[in-house]
């Protein structure tokens, strides 16, 4: 025994504040009145109380570093639990069984676990919004009751007869889990679980049984006992000395003493304790620490408002417990305002002296990190002092009375050992004032964390939830007025079976979770700070099958869709209530329900709609209550303060669509809200989307003709996808669509305004099962994809025609297989970017922080700051406007011929990074005005370049130098070397690299602009960004886009001598492929002169000058000859003398043209491919030849490279080339650059302006809509085709006439698309600048007078020009059949009028 004077004692005192000094040596007294055993166990205790005690003094510092040292494997699993709760918002784990034991805490391993039971499943967490597990019981029946062991952590369960008992693993990894470790059945149902020492597990029920858990196979039965009724109450004290049970109704707690702790004989005694009145709560006095031992003491409630409390204060009476004390509840609570009629129910629960001790603690040292000392903190040292257990007694109406029990179990009992702690009033709780219904019925649990510090009260009302408040106890017991000191943390519910459907509201601020049972709830969702954000509001009992639902008016009105029948709810109060119903009859089966767009917002009436697989429908008006107006007299009808509310067919309506229909599905709600107008037209946001067996994307919107009772419908859009049997599909209000193949294996995402494909991934080792859509508040769409055990979210990013950049990709991906074993059943999105996903009966809510380490996130150079980026700021960031200096909007400014804007925009930046310091802010605009951005290209290249860049910005800055006016290889070296120590806002590492080439580019093209045009520039930028890209980008060869510049261009002798000079003077046909060097060439000499040369190189590439290698080119050459003297000199080869008596012969005759043919066809056996090409040409096959290199050498540009230059411009077998394999090709996969290239080598310039316009398989002679999704891809379109279709328009007759032939119409679409297209690259201010400048072509008012049929071109032009070039006598090219003039494209009207430019700013949005 330690003495209280011991020097030990005296450390502690001295070590504590003065107000606590007392309080170590009362709680000293105290342990000495309760030691029993030996010195040593009293050792024991003692160390356990000064650790507690003086742990909360120590520095911060010293109190973590112990955390991280002793608990070290725990600390990972810390960590992992704190990232859970970082990215989930709230977690709602499932409806609570409304049994008396299906909650249960306790502490293992310095962890707190709760458990409780919901439907079949049983649900681990460590606090409000941490879960841990979720196992469900193969049995389909609920689950009774559950109960942990806090010694071993084993949890154990009961449904019907069969007892599970699940035992834990993983906790030193990190990851801890349970796993089942026994099941086995019993004679009687099982209603009742507490588990003793040694893992001993007593079940109540008919028979009490007691079983031995600790063997590994099967656990041992090793107490039964039949009872006279089924138990409602059976307890194991901590000791398992005592039993406490009782039945249903029972005014008798029977206490079983326990004789014997052997396997082979235990025996029981047992006594009775009367109670007045039925017993409804008892509770066993918990200890300090698992293995401490203490005086039992049995608190017990019964139905006459009165708290009991036993303990063994007399080991000679009869009985084995005797009653210490009563707290009579009624009379403990006296509320302070005069009530007319006082509650008279009563609620209590006991604070274990345990958890006050530990929740004092945390208490003292929050203070004293506050630095304060108040009279609520100096009554909480008062109260600690005499280290009691607590009785806090609540009521409905929101007063609590507590009380202290000091020296609980004392055999001489003062009347100072119950005391007064406090009686306050204002707490908001919302416990039921009456219990007139079981499911008003509270229990409630209590603890406090060992690292979270606070008072923790678990509420469970047997309505279906549990709450969980905090609060810290010098707050609690505070005597003084306040409203904070219970603080609400989470509500657990949910369902009680699995969950199917989630439906969300418009603003997505509630929603409807329907379960397999038609169990429908309605969730309202508020954004608080720190708790739960998803709140039950009405429960929906129906019994009929639900087939579809429609939330209204922020979920205070929910519409069910049967299949004969609606039905209307009013949701606002906790249990739904049916207002009105309404049958129907229409011709197919109903597919969905659709709310249609209103007038008046929030108004009395709405209109509901659903559609049917024949495309048919109904209509429904629903009329919705509404509270009356100030100052009227409430008739009949509003007795209840409400309009009478009703349902009525307004009317019935036919689409008028026959194709095989596959679903009808209303569109997910996406950006601001739809804004009403007078008009039906595609401006209109859609409100459903439908999609046909063969893959037929169709979107529609809706207005209501109040005056005719009839609603108008108008398809906005059309998409054939070519997908068969489409699994899923979804749509948004803003005209995204993504669809889910057949397998379910395949995504795709449409712009279902432009018909183009931006997005498509074949996720082979998953199951698509859900499409869910949401946007930022300017528009930027999002796409949660639903798997089995994951939801990824994809977001929409900017179009990069230069870089071929993905249009989507992955930012964040939830997966929920460690939460529960479930499967998604369905996921909706919340208002704000928060995520709800739905598994078995649970909900998960996750928050919309993004980790700003991921790759894709990273390269955004997103700045690092306390609070999160939240999901919308970082798809905001992905879709913006792109600052002036990025490299794409360079990209784009010199595609636009914006040349002197490139020079200005980057004097800005040289400027700007010249003054720059470390705190300094970059405008996106570089201090620019505007204007410049969008004045014609004509003004901008009269004014002088560079002459007002940065002149906003740098107004106070004057340069001794005078400054440059355009970007100068010396301006162009500072910028690079600034970039090499700045980085540029919004810009990733490698669009900075991107930047500094631009910038060295631009330099080179200045320094050669005289000789130099705009295509040829364009040509230089774009080539030298492919070779920086090389090795990075998934195509070799440049693209087509740049191949027209190229051959556009007047300054090809320029570029044919920067390529050869990128490749060092040694350019091989790998090379000239790169560059597509044969397609853009138009000088036949130089062409001929440049194949040589490249024949010459394929020659001398490796040290044996293999004549095999330059073969085919020298053939195709026609130069025999050389190729002879080349085969002389290759003594090595040993083809060499077969080869030179072959080419000594005379080709020109019959005879060696056979033998030639032969020589081909055999090397083809032998697949030496190019060569049996070289072959062929040799016998004068070039048709064969071409054959060869594109079927097996599968080489486009060689094909056409060796057929110009073997039969020149105009031969036939060019022709066909290009006519039969070239065109198809570009029909194929949409490319309108080869096509535009392809008829203008076809000598047809009409029809190459017209590719760049229209879709390339509608000018062909077999049009047939392309199968492939490869056609479809945004990549297809670019908006630089607006830039050469306007430059090609005007230079030619055959142009012209080209141009005019595409309708005024058709122009204006083309012009607004491609300024959407801008708009979606972030280069904003392009789009504004082609809407505001583009030039229509004017109609001609007189009919020709050139002899023709079409007028005569020249009148299309609004400026007379000399330089058309006068091309219309040259003769038609023979094209089989004659190209198509305009297939499925309207006549020009006879008068048109060019649109307002305001029409087209506003069509854009400007």
């Amino acid at each position: 025994m330690i003495p209280e004077s011991s020097s030990l004692m005296r450390a502690i005192q001295k070590e504590l504040p003065s107000d606590l000094r007392s309080l170590a040596g009362r709680q000293g007294s105290q342990f000495r009145f309760r030691r029993k055993a030996s010195n040593a166990t009293n050792a024991f205790q003692y160390t356990q109380f000064e650790h507690k005690l003086l742990r909360p003094y120590k520095p911060r510092t010293e109190i973590i570093e112990k955390v991280a040292f002793t608990e070290g494997e725990d600390s990972h699993d810390r960590l992992r639990c704190a990232e859970e709760r970082d990215s989930m918002r709230a977690v709602l784990p499932g409806k609570p069984r409304a049994k008396l034991q299906a909650v249960c805490t306790g502490c293992w391993e310095g962890r707190r676990l709760i458990a409780y039971i919901t439907g079949n499943a049983l649900v681990v967490l460590t606090g409000p919004n941490d879960i841990l597990q979720t196992i469900y019981d193969d049995d389909e029946a609920e689950l009774e009751a559950i109960a942990i062991d806090e010694a071993s952590g084993k949890i154990a369960t009961c449904v019907g007869k069969s007892v599970r008992v699940y035992r834990p693993y993983g906790q030193d990894e990190g990851a801890l889990k349970w796993a089942l470790q026994h099941s086995f059945t019993i004679d009687e149902p099982a209603l009742t679980l507490s588990w003793g020492v040694a893992e001993e597990l007593l079940i109540g029920g008919s028979w009490l049984n007691l079983y031995s858990t600790l063997e590994s196979d099967e656990p041992t039965r090793i107490f039964q006992q039949r009872l006279a009724n089924p138990l409602k109450f059976a307890h194991f004290s901590y000791d398992s000395a005592y039993i406490a049970t009782t039945g249903n109704y029972d005014r008798l707690v029977k206490i079983w003493r326990r004789l014997s702790f052997g396997s082979d004989d235990t025996r029981f005694d047992f006594c009775y304790l009367p109670h007045p009145a039925a017993v409804t709560s008892m509770h066993w006095r918990r200890p300090y620490h698992v293995d401490q031992t203490i005086d039992n003491v049995l608190y017990t409630i019964c139905a006459d408002n009165v708290l009991r409390i036993w303990a063994a204060t007399d080991p000679h009476a009869l009985q084995f417990l005797q009653l210490w004390a009563e707290i009579d509840l009624k009379e403990s609570i006296q509320p302070r305002s005069l009530e007319v009629e006082k509650p008279s129910v009563r609620y209590a629960f006991v604070i274990d002296g345990r958890d006050f001790i530990l929740a004092t603690e945390h208490a003292v040292q929050a203070r004293k990190a506050d630095g304060k000392d108040d009279h609520a903190f100096s009554h909480l040292i008062e109260v600690a002092n005499r280290s009691p257990e607590i009785c806090v007694v609540l009521d409905g109406s929101g007063n609590m009375s507590a009380w202290g029990l000091e020296n609980v179990g004392c055999k001489a009992r003062q009347t100072t050992n119950i005391f007064n702690v406090a009686h306050v009033d204002g707490l908001q709780l919302g416990l039921p004032t009456d219990l007139s219904e079981d499911s008003k019925y509270v229990q409630f649990h209590n603890y406090c964390n060992n690292d979270a510090g606070g008072l923790h009260l678990l509420v469970h009302h047997f309505d279906g939830r549990i709450e969980v408040f905090e609060s810290n106890v010098a707050d609690l017991f505070d005597p003084s007025p306040r409203s904070d000191r219970f603080v609400a943390k989470a509500t657990w519910t949910g369902h009680a079976s699995v969950i199917r459907k989630i439906i969300r509201n418009v603003s997505g601020r509630a929603i409807v979770s329907r379960t397999d049972g038609n169990e429908g709830i309605v969730w309202r969702h508020m954004d608080t700070q720190g708790g739960a954000s998803v709140l039950r509001q009405s429960i929906i009992t129906e019994s009929d099958r639900i087939h579809r639902i429609c939330v209204m008016r922020k979920g205070n009105f929910v519409m069910y869709l049967h299949y004969d029948k609606v039905v209307l709810w009013d949701t606002r109060a906790a249990q739904a209530i049916r207002l009105a119903t309404c049958n129907y009859f229409t011709e197919g089966k109903p597919l969905c329900i659709l709310m249609l767009p209103e007038v008046e917002k929030e108004g009395p009436v709405a209109h509901v709609a659903t559609v049917t697989s024949k495309m048919k429908g109904v209509v429904w008006e629903v009329r919705l209550p509404q509270p009356p107006r100030r100052g009227s007299v409430k008739s009949t009808s509003e007795s209840n303060g409400m309009h009478e509310p009703s349902i009525r067919e307004f009317c019935k309506f036919d689409l008028g669509v026959q194709d095989d229909v596959s679903y009808v599905l209303p569109v997910d709600p996406a950006g601001s809200p739809p804004v009403i107008s007078g008009f039906l037209d595609t401006f209109a946001r859609d409100i459903a989307i439908s999609y046909t067996h063969s893959g037929v994307l169709r979107s529609w919107t809706a207005r209501i003709d109040f005056a005719n009772e009839n609603v108008d419908w108008l398809e906005t859009c059309y998409v054939d996808t070519g997908i068969r049997e489409p699994a899923l599909a979804s749509g948004s209000s803003i005209r995204k669509a993504a669809l889910v193949n057949s397998t379910r294996s395949e995504l795709t995402i449409w712009d279902v305004r432009g018909a183009q494909l931006e997005f498509s991934q074949d996720f082979v080792d998953d199951t698509i099962r859900d499409l869910d859509w949401t946007s930022t508040p300017d528009d930027q769409s999002i796409l949660a994809v639903g798997f089995q055990f994951r939801v990824l979210l994809l977001a929409q990013m900017r179009y990069d025609y230069l870089n071929k950049g993905p249009a989507w990709a992955a930012i964040r991906e939830f997966n929920i297989r460690d939460l529960t074993p479930h499967p998604i059943g369905d996921s909706a999105w919340l208002g704000g970017g928060n995520l709800i996903i739905g598994a078995g009966n649970q909900l998960f809510v996750f928050d919309k922080a993004i980790d700003p380490t991921l790759a894709v996130i990273a390269n955004l150079g997103l700045a690092h700051r306390k609070t999160p980026w939240d999901l919308f700021e970082v798809v905001t960031r992905f879709n913006g406007p792109l600052p002036v200096y990025h490299p794409q909007f360079l990209g784009q400014c010199t595609l636009s011929g914006k040349s002197a804007l490139v020079q200005k925009i980057l004097l800005a930046l040289h400027k700007t990074l010249k003054y720059y310091v470390e705190s300094d802010t970059i405008d996106n605009h570089l201090g620019m005005n505007l204007e410049e951005f969008y004045e014609p290209s004509d003004s901008i290249s009269a004014s002088a370049p560079g002459h007002k860049a940065g002149k906003t910005a740098f107004s106070n800055f004057t340069d001794e130098e005078e400054e440059a006016e355009t970007v100068t290889e010396e301006v162009a070296l500072a910028i690079n070397e600034k970039l090499t120590h700045i980085a540029l806002p919004q810009l990733s590492r490698q669009e900075q690299i991107h930047l500094a080439d631009i910038v060295e580019c631009v330099s080179i093209v200045e320094k050669q602009r005289r000789s130099m045009d705009d295509n040829a520039a364009r040509f230089m930028l774009f080539f030298r960004q492919h070779a920086l890209r090389k090795g990075r980008a998934a195509e070799a060869n440049i693209s087509w886009r740049e191949i027209c510049w190229a051959y556009h261009s007047n300054s090809q002798d320029i570029l044919v001598d920067m390529v050869s000079r990128q490749f060092h003077g040694k350019m091989q046909w790998q090379h000239a492929r790169e560059s597509g060097m044969f397609m853009w060439m138009t000088d036949a000499i130089a062409l001929k002169a440049q194949f040589e040369n490249i024949a010459r190189n394929e020659y001398t590439k490796s040290d044996m000058k293999n004549p095999v290698d330059c073969t085919l080119f020298y053939l195709a050459l026609r130069k025999k000859a050389v190729l002879q003297g080349l085969w002389r000199m290759a003594a090595w080869n040993r083809e060499q003398s077969a080869t030179m008596k072959l080419l000594a012969n005379n080709f020109q005759d019959k005879k060696w043209k056979t033998a030639a043919l032969k020589n081909a066809y055999a090397l083809l056996g032998r697949r030496r491919h190019e060569y049996a090409a070289a072959f062929f040409l040799l016998g004068d096959c070039l048709k064969d030849a071409v054959n060869v290199i594109l079927n097996q050498l599968k080489d486009l540009q060689l094909a056409i490279a060796v057929t110009r230059v073997y039969e020149g411009e105009h031969g036939p077998v060019l022709r066909e080339l290009l006519q039969d394999k070239v065109l198809p090709l570009a029909a194929q996969e949409g490319n309108r650059w080869l096509a535009s290239w392809a008829f203008w080598m076809l000598h047809r310039r009409d029809m190459a302006v017209r590719a760049l316009v229209s879709p390339v398989y509608t000018l062909l002679e077999t049009p047939a809509s392309p199968s492939n999704l490869q056609s479809k891809l945004f990549l297809t379109d670019d908006p630089a085709l607006v830039i050469l279709y306007s430059q090609l328009r005007q230079k030619t007759l055959q142009t012209l006439r080209g141009a005019s032939k595409i309708t005024p119409k058709v122009e204006w679409t083309f012009v607004l698309h491609n300024a959407r297209l801008y708009d979606r690259m972030g280069c904003d201010l392009l789009a504004l600048d082609l809407v505001r400048n583009w030039e229509f072509l004017l109609t001609p008012k007189e009919p020709a007078s050139n002899g023709l049929s079409d007028p005569d071109p020249r009148k299309l032009l609004r400026r007379r020009s000399s330089l058309v070039v006068a091309d219309l006598p040259q003769p038609a090219v023979g094209v089989p059949g004659e190209m198509k003039s305009g297939l499925g494209l309207k006549p020009p009207p006879s008068v048109f009028e060019e649109p307002e430019s305001n029409s087209l700013l506003d069509s854009f949005g400007f």
